[in-house]
């Protein structure tokens, strides 16, 4: 009886271990940079800011769902960036900082001079960069789980350097949605 009982409370730690989702492994530019160097992957990074709506909206509907979260772990280094955040980054032999960051502010808060420089004008914008670091695309806007499946898919399987729109856009075009 001790043993059945010890076999269930096994079983049942188990399960609820099992069942809870995994996350996203969420990194720094910097840190993806380096691991690219390592084990070459591509690179997507979800620009966001603390104060837009969609940005929350992403990281509640979308960074959770199991299909995101298994692809991107297997597919990519994922990065989080803060396009107000204060603190400098370091990416491709250069020092970005927000200059006009003030911490006594509430709300936007200025923006990230590698926001800028990676050609990021909303948010949120998914950045997609090549396995040695160097930007592929920005995708702005709010996408759910089967939205990011087609642009996740298309840049780890199918997008080639120097590919033009047409290459996009009959990917695009034939692309069959699993995610839902």
């Amino acid at each position: 009886m001790r043993n059945l009982f010890f076999s269930l409370m096994c079983m049942v730690v188990c399960s609820a271990a099992l069942g809870q989702a995994a996350s996203i492994q969420w990194m720094s530019l910097e840190e993806a940079v380096e691991a690219q160097k390592k084990e070459p992957r591509k690179i997507m990074m979800d620009v966001y800011t603390q104060w837009c709506g969609p940005c929350k909206m992403m990281m509640a509907n979308t960074f959770t769902n199991a299909n995101v979260i298994n692809y991107v772990n297997a597919n990519y280094y994922a990065v989080k960036f803060d396009a107000e955040s204060p603190g400098d980054v370091q990416f491709e032999g250069k020092t970005y900082s927000n200059p006009t960051y003030d911490p006594n502010r509430r709300g936007r808060n200025g923006v990230h001079e590698l926001s800028r420089a990676l050609g990021v004008n909303a948010y949120p914008t998914l950045v997609y960069f090549d396995e040695k670091a160097g930007v592929i695309a920005p995708i702005s806007g709010y996408k759910q789980p089967g939205q990011m499946e087609l642009y996740l898919k298309f840049f780890h399987e199918a997008y080639q350097p120097g590919a033009g729109q047409e290459a996009w856009e009959q990917y695009r075009d034939s692309f069959e949605y699993t995610w839902r």
